[in-house]
């Protein structure tokens, strides 16, 4: 039956405690505004309008209606110096939803200083003129005191990192009723103040747009509210899902404190109206999937790898455009190799974007791990090629090679990873795969130099630069050199699995096999869903002869994934141990039928052929024994152990000539090897002192009758008086000596 991929279910968000409301007051009260705390915006919103549309406390929103599109406003009649409005100009949004009576006022009403000023705001942000946005932005909020405009000017100041101004902007009090406009429009000349038509006619501009008096700043701004302001009185942060998720942002450093503002969990999670099944009411990504992204960055941030993990489904179940949360969870190897295809498949495309469901999950098939689901992968990427015409796209040119690295065909894998660093100069999930192919390909070990230095001058803040530098030292058994890079790869980003990995091999390899397992283990805790470092704690403690950990630690890897080849080799080795020779054969078969499947270098399995040999002749299975070191022998003729061992099945069987020629051949590669040594010279000595064959009487008679003949003619010239002795007669044969005593 053709495979398939699997179809879709949708997936359930595991629960989680409820956040407890931090006040039962109403937000707009000191006691709730002061509060960094979710708890009271939820309650708002429950409390607020069941409609979705123009509610900026819903957390199924996205920041669309907020776009640098949003506040230059349409006019009624379009005048011939502004027939040409701007492309940014042309919605009329904002991230603090208007009513629709306002909309309607806006009908009459022309643009003005301060609608031009928000145009020049909007296309400097996009042409990344950020003092240019923020010098604007502030005096257009300084006029207007509207909560859209500060909004704006936050995320201004975000962009330029300048995080505490942008936070106390979201939290400094704002007035809750919406500023009107004036209800005559601006003269044409551009002055924003004017209370007659016509041109040229300037009059000096009336009070502020507010009548509210000048509220409190600072950090305790809202307890110095008055008291007959509080009602009209809030925060962005209390009044909109958009500023609360940018504000906590901005305390990204703070994680205690960004963690409070967004919540512990996700407060909208049982407000009955949000959920996966819910779709997104603007097109756009949801907040709340936002949210709980930041929340699971926040949760790693504090060693909370649990937390994390569950933050991230959930953002990716809600929403599942949210890329970002799947890269985490993927690339962080947060779940095992099942886990993850189930999750993948199971989310719920159909709900959320009818249209493009069936693309993004496969899109999204083709970056799971390739231990299992062959077939699936091969149809994922067969039909982004055919179907969607993706077939020169870096991400899905990295499934590709991504699968040949597992099947360990690194020559075919650093095509596909060179063709994409030719499409792209950087991609951060090819690198790895590219810089492991150049080392597995030692001809390439001079170009993984150049790499290293262009991407040290190119990004050196890029920690995937300082990985390719340990990994040449690693290439050239430099171990402590490869170990301080490593080391600082870790340090600029602490999620980078590679190299966590790759700092365990440099003490795996040095023969410090204590020092790999505690690395091992480390890389172990931070990557729960990944297998190999656990299978590597295995491998090092069958090193140390410890067997009973290294049965522990290979059976928890293969709980986590039983589709890797490695690791049945590995178990296999570990029943030998046992002295379960038949249980051993059994796996090794096992793990060769896997890599068959993945259609992997035979090469590459060398060793395995090699233990499986080794268990037949265990076994007192020669015959297999000897096919399967033959086998070995045509992956790699110049294998020692390989010609040592069939050496070893030719001398059980008694051919000792045979066995003598494979001991020579064996130790003309290996000279030293004292094993092959000991072997040769006990065939030697069996060879030598081996039992003549024995043979009939009819055949000893005529062997006699012909040494008589040749002696018999070998006396004739003394006869004739010659008296010299033929040379190859000994002197001591007399003229009695034609009888040989042959015993």
């Amino acid at each position: 039956m053709p495979p398939s991929t699997p179809s879709s279910q949708q997936y359930p968000i595991p629960a989680m405690p409820h956040l407890s409301p931090v006040t039962s007051r109403h937000r707009s009260s000191i006691g709730s505004s002061f509060s960094f705390g979710p708890q009271h915006l939820v309650d708002s919103y429950l409390d607020g309008s069941t409609s979705t549309v123009s509610n900026p406390l819903d957390p199924n929103r996205s920041v669309l209606p907020a776009s640098p599109r949003s506040s230059p406003r349409r006019r009624r009649r379009a005048k011939d110096s502004m027939s040409r409005q701007h492309p940014l100009a042309n919605d009329t949004t904002d991230v603090f939803q208007e009513t629709e009576d306002d909309s309607d006022d806006e009908d009459d009403y022309e643009w003005g200083m301060v609608d031009r000023m928000r145009l020049w705001r909007h296309d400097a942000l996009m042409q990344h003129l950020y003092e240019t946005a923020a010098f604007w932005g502030d005096k257009i909020v300084s006029w207007t005191n509207d909560p859209n405009d500060a909004f704006w000017l936050a995320q201004t100041y975000f962009m330029t990192h300048q995080y505490s101004r942008a936070e106390r902007l979201l939290t400094r009090p704002f007035s809750t009723t919406s500023s009107k406009r004036p209800p005559s429009p601006p003269p044409a000349n551009g002055h924003l103040f004017s209370s007659a038509k016509g041109k040229g006619r300037e009059q000096d501009p009336p009070p502020p747009l507010t009548s509210l008096p000048r509220l409190p700043m600072g950090p305790g701004a809202m307890v110095e509210v008055p008291e007959e302001m509080q009602e009209r009185v809030s925060r962005l942060v209390d009044m909109s899902v958009a500023c609360r998720y940018l504000a906590a942002q901005c305390q990204a450093s703070n994680w205690t404190e960004a963690t409070e503002m967004l919540g512990e969990a996700n407060p909208f999670r049982d407000s009955g109206r949000s959920g996966p099944s819910i779709p997104n009411v603007d097109g756009g990504i949801k907040v709340e999937a936002s949210m709980c992204h930041l929340r699971g960055i926040l949760m790693l941030k504090l060693n909370r790898g649990d937390q994390a993990k569950e933050c991230f489904m959930e953002a990716l179940a809600l929403d599942v455009k949210c890329y970002d949360a799947f890269e985490q969870l993927v690339t962080g190897e947060m779940m095992t190799p099942d886990e993850e295809w189930e999750f993948v498949q199971g989310l719920a495309y159909t709900q959320q974007t009818p249209q493009d469901a069936e693309f993004v999950q496969l899109i999204y098939t083709c970056r799971l791990r390739k231990y299992k689901h062959a077939a699936e992968h091969a149809l994922t990427r067969q039909r982004l090629v055919e179907e969607y015409d993706l077939g020169d796209n870096p991400d899905v040119l990295y499934s590709f090679a991504d699968a040949l690295y597992a099947d360990f065909r690194w020559a075919d894998c650093f095509v596909i990873t060179s063709r994409i660093l030719g499409l792209v100069s950087i991609h951060n999930a090819t690198m790895p795969l590219h810089i492991a192919c150049m080392f597995h390909l030692s001809h390439l070990h001079s170009k993984l130099f150049i790499l290293a230095h262009e991407m040290v001058d190119q990004e050196p803040e890029n920690p995937i630069s300082w990985y390719a530098v340990g990994v040449w030292y690693l290439s050239g058994g430099k171990w402590t050199q490869a170990r301080q890079y490593f080391s600082k790869t870790s340090l600029m980003d602490p999620r980078f699995g590679p190299a966590w990995i790759a700092f365990a091999h440099t003490f795996a390899l040095e023969g410090e096999h204590d020092h790999a397992v505690t690395a091992y283990s480390t890389c172990a805790r931070m990557f729960t869903g990944s297998h190999l470092p656990l299978m590597f704690v295995g491998m090092e403690n069958i090193m140390l002869s410890n067997h009973d950990l290294a049965d522990e630690a290979l059976n928890a890897a293969n709980s986590m994934c039983d589709g890797d080849p490695l690791l049945v080799n590995e178990m296999g080795v570990m029943a030998y141990n046992h002295g379960e020779f038949q249980r051993a054969a059994d796996l090794f078969l096992k793990a060769l039928d896997l890599a068959k499947v993945t259609q992997s270098s035979q090469k590459a399995w060398a060793t395995t052929y090699l233990n499986l040999g080794t268990c037949y002749r265990k076994l007192k299975r020669l015959k297999e024994a000897k096919e399967t070191y033959q086998k070995v022998l045509e992956l790699d003729s110049r294998h020692s152990m390989a010609l040592g061992f069939l050496g070893l099945v030719y001398h059980l069987m008694g051919e000792l000539d045979k066995a003598i020629v494979k001991y020579h051949e064996a130790l003309s590669i290996d000279p030293i090897n004292p094993h092959v040594l000991e072997l040769l010279n006990m065939a030697l000595e069996a060879n030598i002192i081996r039992v003549p064959t024995i043979l009939d009487s009819a055949e000893i008679n005529k062997t006699m009758k012909v040494l008589k003949e040749k002696y018999r003619r070998l006396k004739e010239p003394e006869h004739k008086g010659k008296d010299k002795v033929p040379r190859d007669v000994p002197s001591d044969v007399g003229p009695e000596g034609d009888e040989m005593n042959i015993g």
